[in-house]
C-alpha cells in the first residue's frame, strides 16, 4: 500500500474529503518526523513507537572487494509495534 491507497483507504473509513484526509496524513508523518529526528519518542497505543536508536561505530567489508572498512557511529529511526498491533498480525 502506498501513500494514495492510504488516503483512500482513510476515506473509505471516515467521512472526509481525500483533499483533507491527505492533508491530515501528511501532517501526522511530518510531526513524526520531526519528533525522531529531534531526539524524542512518539508512541500511539496499541500501534507502535517510533524512536531515534544510535548506532555504535564498527567494521565493515566492502563485498565487491573485500577491503575491510570504518563504518562510523549514526543514529538510525527504529519502529517497534505495538501489542495489538502484533496480535492482528500473528493471526
Amino acid at each position: 500500500m502506498n501513500k494514495g491507497e492510504l488516503v483512500d483507504a482513510i476515506v473509505e473509513k471516515v467521512d472526509i474529503t481525500k483533499k483533507q484526509a491527505d492533508v491530515i496524513l501528511t501532517a501526522a508523518l511530518e510531526v513524526v518526523v520531526d519528533t525522531v529526528s529531534e531526539g524524542d519518542k512518539v508512541t500511539v497505543v496499541g500501534f507502535g513507537s517510533f524512536e531515534p536508536r544510535d548506532r555504535k561505530a564498527r567494521n565493515g567489508r566492502n563485498p565487491q572487494t573485500g577491503k575491510t572498512l570504518k563504518i562510523k557511529a549514526t543514529r538510525v529511526p527504529a519502529f517497534s509495534a505495538g501489542k495489538l498491533f502484533k496480535e492482528k498480525v500473528a493471526k
